[in-house]
């Protein structure tokens, strides 16, 4: 009997396995059967839960003109009032009016959906019962990230520019995004992968560039939006005569600039000697390499970062612009909910805490309408959680150097 023991302790413990004795992680299981049980969900909240035409009408309005020949972005208007995307929503949503003929129910299955829904209810009600562009967008940047974390930089840049072309609120991952391309490519990779991110937005618009240059640009590309008080879920608490002024617009621009460079200098460029170092060192190193053979035959990966690395400033960049987004409207949710538990997880908090904080934010998000109370909790869980991504240890970028020991729970 202790002999088997013996051998039953000494063997190695066995992976799953399916068909043809191929093997599937515990993890890889769990994930199809959440992904099963979800779909599921989905089928039931679309079966008993009527669906809200906010934008819907006025998305099919706007792309209704776009298919019989209007150019002029000025005249291109729904229910809601102008077009305000860039061009790649258009394309996008008349690729979804092909499919479904205009009507909800056939949209309200998108292939894309299963691999990002969760489990909140709101962003339950973002993807299937609402179809904003939001959803789109981030589907596009959560691509353009899995790119990323495989050093696929010009793929992540052509991906991550047609995100933009379908909503702008991708450009809050821009900053962390060129710091990461600095960290990991050549100055010539980090020029030509910025040239293929330029080209996509030209090809994308190049009907309406040709047309109507100055009503696209000013449309699509219009950052001085004022958004309506009533929708605000982080500011309600902010009298409204305050929260449309210019000056609030500008003093929050300047605390999000000044966040991600102080989160840049002490946190993400940390290993580096600081932003101003890595900087130095950079285009001191890119200065005395520099050549024409170089130029024209190159490797445009510089060097190999982490993944933790890369998702840690990606995620924490767009949180900044999350904490410091003048207005963020009940889609918005979707900007940053999928990096939540990677967000608080960093963070060096009890575990009940990340679970108290995470379930503040979905409390939060489904108020309606958000009130006093509400948008204040919303901005004091947000400033709890960037408090908590200031004080956790930093990564080493680098892929392969001794990640920093950090004691277990």
């Amino acid at each position: 009997m202790r002999e088997r023991e013996r051998v039953m302790a000494a063997k190695p413990a066995t992976t799953p396995s399916i068909g043809n004795g191929y093997k599937i992680s515990k993890t890889a299981l769990f994930a199809s059967t959440l992904l099963v049980l979800d779909a599921l969900l989905i089928s039931l909240i679309i079966a008993y839960v009527p669906y809200t035409k906010i934008d819907w009408d006025a998305y099919m309005s706007q792309v209704s003109g776009f298919l019989e020949g209007e150019r002029d972005y000025g005249k291109l208007k729904g229910d809601t009032g102008p077009l305000v995307y860039p061009a790649g929503f258009l394309y996008v949503y008349s690729a979804i009016q092909f499919v479904t003929g205009g009507e909800v129910y056939p949209a309200q299955l998108p292939w894309w959906a299963l691999v990002l829904l969760s489990l909140s209810k709101r962003v339950h009600s973002i993807f299937v019962l609402r179809l904003f562009n939001d959803c789109f967008a981030m589907t596009l940047l959560h691509a353009a990230l899995a790119s990323l974390l495989y050093q696929r930089w010009h793929l992540a840049l052509i991906i991550f520019s047609g995100a933009v072309s379908i909503k702008m609120n991708v450009l809050l991952y821009a900053p962390p995004l060129f710091l990461l391309m600095l960290k990991g490519m050549s100055m010539v990779g980090v020029l030509s992968a910025l040239s293929g991110a330029a080209l996509v937005q030209i090809l994308l618009g190049l009907p309406f560039l040709l047309s109507h240059p100055v009503g696209y640009i000013s449309r699509a590309f219009n950052l001085g939006r004022v958004f309506i008080h009533f929708w605000s879920v982080n500011f309600k608490f902010v009298p409204e005569a305050v929260f449309v002024s210019k000056a609030f617009a500008t003093t929050l621009l300047a605390i999000h600039l000044v966040l991600l460079a102080v989160f840049a200098h002490y946190r993400w460029c940390k290993h580096e000697g600081g932003l101003f170092n890595f900087l130095r060192s950079k285009f001191s190193h890119e200065k005395r390499s520099f050549n024409l053979h170089h130029f024209f035959i190159h490797d445009s990966t510089h060097k190999t970062l982490s993944k933790a690395h890369i998702a840690t400033v990606m995620f924490a960049g767009n949180f900044i612009g999350i904490v410091c987004a003048r207005s963020l409207h009940y889609q918005f949710y979707v900007w940053y909910f999928y990096s939540l538990p990677f967000l608080l997880w960093k963070t060096p908090f009890p575990t009940p805490i990340r679970l108290l904080l995470f379930g503040g934010v979905e409390f939060c998000w489904n108020v309606f309408p958000s009130n006093l109370y509400s948008s204040s909790l919303l901005f004091c869980i947000h400033l709890a959680i960037l408090w908590g991504l200031w004080i956790a240890p930093c990564e080493y970028p680098s892929a392969g150097e001794k990640p920093q020991l950090t004691k277990e729970e």
